[in-house]
């Protein structure tokens, strides 16, 4: 099991629940967008939020979207050690370097100096984009060369007396990323922040994300996680959410079960469920839906659901645990059974 690290008010690792990440697609500087995209965020599930830093404008403007917002807020440093420096005093909860691209010994004990000072956590890493030259040439592009990219930019914070240490090492597939997280979770007792990198657009970046974070979450690796995905990041957090909750990571959301459909269906259960779906989507305690296709199977293959509906030719039957509570016309089947959907959660 990982320690435990603290970003702002969040406690990561050490059995702690797994936090979702995103990242803004607004520079802070920019605090009216970035606020306002913040307060969705949130709303839809984000614990933390990181934000490229490309000027000290940037770097001063996180203690004020902080007090707005009210999540802990990461700042992403490249290139420039005074950036790094600038975003803690600033008050950022997290910053996220490489301590190889900073500038040079000197510079990064400046960041080290400032992050123990702060007592604020760092994330370092890897990627398939900035594997060591040394590890790359002796183990070639695997999950070792990349695993201990990783370690060797701890080990440099570690010489400096920083040990409040987030690590990730990502892949832009799947297998590699899985490889990679069960290869360092051996290594060290850092907390572990997963996810594809690189993933690509929604569709298939869910997918890989989900397969990736799936596996992790089984063999118990993994503390934080984002979706990567070339879109809204609204997106990200919707699909971390989802992902973390069929691991089975967290039951504090309405779980809408559907029937695949037949020949048998006689309804249109598939539009159903989805406005069923869209309804519960911001519900925050466990509930079971259950969307059927016919009145036959329905409650007996959705005997555990809360509440369930299954349709019929001519009407549509409400269940609760299985026992049939109402038969309904079709035409009344939303406004019924939104209602009892909303007497489950009152």
């Amino acid at each position: 099991m990982s320690v435990k690290v603290k970003i702002g008010d969040i406690t990561i690792g050490g059995g702690e629940r797994i936090a979702v990440q995103s990242m803004s697609v607004f520079k802070p500087s920019d605090t009216d967008k970035a606020i306002k995209e913040a307060l969705v965020l949130r709303e839809a599930g984000c614990d933390i939020l990181r934000y490229s830093v490309n000027d000290e404008k940037d770097a001063k403007s996180f203690r004020f979207i902080k007090e707005k917002v009210g999540i802990p807020l990461v700042a992403d440093i490249h290139f420039d050690y005074r950036l790094a420096l600038a975003a803690i005093d600033g008050g950022a909860d997290k910053i996220r370097i490489n301590p190889g691209n900073i500038g040079g010994e000197n510079k990064v004990a400046e960041v080290a100096a400032a992050l123990k000072s702060s007592g604020i956590p760092v994330r370092v890493g890897s990627n398939t984009g900035s594997i060591d030259k040394e590890f790359s040439d002796k183990y070639g592009r695997n999950e070792i060369s990349l695993a201990e990219s990783a370690l060797k930019n701890v080990a440099v914070l570690e010489k400096h007396g920083v040990h409040n240490i987030v690590v990730s090492v990502k892949a832009s597939d799947a297998p590699l990323t899985i490889k990679a997280y069960r290869y360092i979770s051996s290594r060290t007792e850092y907390p572990l922040h997963v996810g594809v990198t690189e993933a690509g657009t929604e569709y298939m970046g869910i997918i890989k994300n989900a397969v990736a974070a799936g596996a992790l979450f089984a063999d118990g690796i993994g503390d934080t996680l984002r979706v990567s995905l070339s879109a809204d990041p609204l997106r990200e957090v919707k699909a971390a959410r989802a992902i973390i909750a069929a691991a089975g990571l967290d039951d504090n959301f309405a779980d809408v079960v559907a029937c695949p459909t037949c020949g048998r269906c006689e309804w249109d259960c598939m539009a159903f469920a989805d406005k069923v779906s869209r309804y519960v989507a911001n519900i925050k305690k466990p509930l079971k839906i259950a969307v059927m296709g016919c009145a036959v199977n329905g409650p007996g293959e959705a005997k555990d659901a809360d509440i369930g509906i299954a349709g019929g030719k001519d009407c549509c039957v409400i269940f609760v645990k299985g026992e049939i509570k109402k038969k309904i016309a079709k035409e009344d089947a939303e406004r019924e059974f939104l209602g009892e959907i909303d007497r489950c959660i009152r």
